[in-house]
């Protein structure tokens, strides 16, 4: 994905594995002080009575009255750090506390048990003066607390009382944050305060609040304010769930039993629109149709300047004016750093494989599906044809087909989406460009592939198994995309994202390549196949796959994941796009002096590597210098912007686009422009990428909105053909 090969490859940290509070040592042996009647009959054994004659409530207040000392009352009298706590409910251990709610049977039971009781007593309290009978009702009233006693006529004072005694449960729980609710300590008179060590931790509080809530808000303008999330919710958790106004004529008897509570079960899915919620089993290759329609029209055109889908495209003479959908159904940090940015550092969330291990299967699967539907909507697929794009690059990752044992990954559930895509994409006029973005094991190791660290595909203990796999994920996706509806909506369909050919044996690369285009002929799809270039160079790729027909060689050029490009100066840049990209696209492209047919499908205008972890997550950048890393041909510890012009900042940077100067503005478009330029000196180009949540230089949704990008991707000031400027005014540093 975007600039994948930039990123560098680290190990997984280990996860930050919650727990418990370990229970106190006395909680398990701690006796039970409640003063229950029968306890207090005990008491009055030892008093001289009998077990079998228990006092009633008047005689038992008569005979602690008779105890007292001269001159005090038994109101008055202190009662011993024994008593006072045996009456304190916040005293009691988590047991004793009852959280449980009781069954109606009990508290049936409970209430008859506690109106007898009551008659018992009435006749007694009749002897006693009006102060006795004060006292006693104040004596019952705690009696019934402390008990836990259930009067119909107290429920305003139980739930009161459960509130302030409940433990807490529900989602805390799920995250291992389980605490007591503390802070409370009772007095004499049964009334609470707010204890002193309650007080210290608000004052904590608010003193961290303060520091913290600054500098949180130039963190997040440090690291590129500006950005728009995509369709109408991103991925946070705001906003309404959608209304799914589809399901109200659906039987929910009508789904089968197997399939209820499944992914094909369309009353447990987040979003609706659009999908055909008509329970069907079928499936073709071993996948769900469900949710398509049976029809479809091919007859859109995404603009004036392109052949409808049902009309030839000829590549080669129509450049290609595409965008990519990254972050979507791959996860990458820096496209949604939302998702990250809640996990300490120590927890080592960094990738999608982490995330979904934390969330666990029912919390990650909510989460994501979510994304999946709010993250890109159909209007997003309106703004891009809008915006004068004829191709959509769809990344997805091989858990929208399947999951193998111990994977994380939520499983099959952006399947349905990227169908959905595909439709709207159809509804367009806009031709689809399908992108394995990770295969199993992972092809490159970075965090975009699903799990950042090792390579695992064709390489290491389970390299060869994971290689077949991804030729089984093929044979499965290349039979259902086969099917006549797709024939002119998909234009290509890639292999492989990224594939780490520097890292990887090259020949193993292309023997797997070879295989997997075998399979996709084989299940009938016609289609251009995309290959990586794998980092090696254009050069490097002369001759290589003659014998596969039909085949696009995908290469993803930036400057800013180079330490030799990245501190070109501003007017370098633009000339490296229109001399030398342009040169490397015009050679690769002829079969005589290259590979033949040869796009971009990956580039931005971001001229630093500075967005909130676009280097991975929790790291830095190359333009501050302050990227290290364990092999030294990647380390970046000294600042990389152009030599000599002082010291390097991503403030400016990573600001909000309205703060951008008017040098920098007109820069940034004459460089988007010069690569637009280059890119269709070949067949053409994928920006990356549309939308982002906070990035403004990788989401041209974002750049076209702050006048950065052109309103029409045909649509330029600048083609190369005149001088570059030096662009004085514009500090090299920001």
């Amino acid at each position: 994905m975007a600039g994948s090969h930039r990123r560098d490859a680290r190990p997984d940290r280990e996860r930050a594995h919650r727990s418990h509070r370990p229970p106190r040592k006395e909680d398990g042996a701690r006796k039970d002080t409640r003063d229950t009647p029968e306890k207090r009959v005990s008491r009055d054994v030892q008093d001289g009575r009998q077990a079998t004659e228990p006092l009633d409530r008047g005689e038992r207040r008569a005979k602690r009255t008779s105890r007292d000392t001269p001159g005090q009352s038994a109101r008055h009298k202190p009662r011993s750090p024994e008593r006072r706590r045996r009456n304190d409910p916040s005293s009691y251990t988590s047991t004793e506390r009852s959280s449980n709610p009781l069954s109606f049977d009990s508290l049936a039971k409970l209430d008859a048990h506690n109106e007898k009781n009551s008659r018992g007593t009435q006749e007694q309290e009749q002897l006693l003066t009006p102060g006795d009978k004060d006292r006693g009702h104040e004596r019952r009233r705690k009696d019934k607390v402390a008990s836990g006693r259930v009067l119909k006529d107290k429920v305003k004072h139980r739930r009161r009382s459960d509130h302030e005694r409940r433990v807490v449960s529900g989602p805390l729980a799920e995250e291992g944050k389980v605490r007591r609710r503390g802070g409370y300590v009772a007095e004499d008179s049964g009334k609470k305060r707010f204890g002193r060590k309650c007080w210290i931790s608000v004052l904590v509080v608010v003193l961290l609040l303060v520091i913290l809530i600054p500098v949180g808000v130039y963190a997040s303008k440090k690291h590129g304010g500006g950005g728009t999330s995509g369709g109408s919710g991103g991925s946070s958790d705001d906003g309404p769930a959608p209304a799914n106004e589809n399901l109200k004529g659906v039987n929910e008897n009508d789904i089968p039993a197997a399939a209820k509570n499944t992914y094909l079960d369309p009353f447990t899915w987040y979003d609706t629109k659009d999908f055909n919620v008509t329970y069907t089993p079928e499936t073709v290759g071993g996948l769900p149709v469900m949710g398509l329609d049976s029809k479809w029209d091919d007859s859109k055109r995404a603009n004036e300047n392109v052949p409808p889908l049902d009309k030839e495209w000829i590549y080669g003479t129509m450049p290609i004016r595409g965008v990519n959908l990254g972050g979507w159904l791959s996860l990458e940090p820096f496209i949604t750093p939302s998702f990250f940015q809640s996990y300490k550092r120590n927890q080592g969330i960094v990738d999608e494989y982490t995330l979904t291990r934390e969330l666990g299967p029912q919390k990650a699967a909510k989460t994501l599906e979510r994304h999946y539907a709010m993250f890109i909507q159909e209007e997003d697929f309106q703004q891009i044809q809008a915006a004068g794009f004829d191709h959509v690059r769809i990344p997805f990752s091989y858990w929208a087909v399947t999951t193998y044992p111990g994977d994380p990954y939520v499983p099959k559930i952006s399947w349905r989406y990227l169908l959905r895509a595909i439709e709207y994409c159809r509804k367009y006029g806009l031709r689809v460009n399908l992108d394995p973005h990770g295969l199993p094991g992972s092809q490159n190791g970075w965090n975009h592939s699903g799990r950042l660290g090792a390579i695992g595909w064709l390489n290491g203990t389970d390299g060869a198994l994971n290689a077949q796999r991804s030729l089984d994920i093929h044979l499965q996706m290349s039979t259902f995309f086969a099917q006549p509806r797709y024939k002119n909506v998909i234009a290509i369909y890639g292999l492989a994202n990224e594939p780490k050919m520097i890292a990887l044996p090259t020949a193993a690369v292309l023997e797997w390549e070879t295989k997997a285009a075998a399979i996709v002929r084989k299940s009938g799809m016609q289609q251009y196949l995309a290959v990586g270039d794998g980092f090696l160079g254009l050069s490097k790729w002369k001759g290589q796959l003659s014998d596969v027909p039909k085949v696009i060689l995908d290469v993803h050029q930036y400057t800013i994941f180079n330490k030799n490009q990245i501190n070109f100066s501003h007017q370098k840049k633009i000339q490296y796009a229109c001399q030398g990209w342009t040169e490397q696209m015009k050679e690769s492209v002829s079969v005589a002096t290259g590979f033949g047919p040869t796009i971009c499908g990956e580039w931005s205008q971001a001229d630093t590597d500075c967005a909130l972890y676009l280097n991975n997550v929790n790291t830095e950048s190359r333009w501050e210098g302050n990227l290290p890393t364990e092999d030294p041909a990647t380390s970046v510890t000294t600042p990389h912007c152009p030599p000599d012009s002082g010291t390097c900042s991503c403030d400016k940077a990573n600001a909000d686009p309205s703060d951008y100067s008017e040098e920098y503005k007109q820069w940034l478009m004459m460089y988007a422009e010069a690569q637009m330029t280059s890119f269709e000196a070949g067949w053409g180009w994928f920006y990356w990428t549309w939308v982002t949540e906070s990035a403004t230089q990788w989401s041209w949704k974002a750049g076209m909105a702050a006048g950065i990008l052109p309103k029409k991707t045909w649509q330029r000031d600048f083609n190369c053909t005149s001088n570059v400027p030096d662009f004085k005014d514009l500090p090299e540093n920001y």
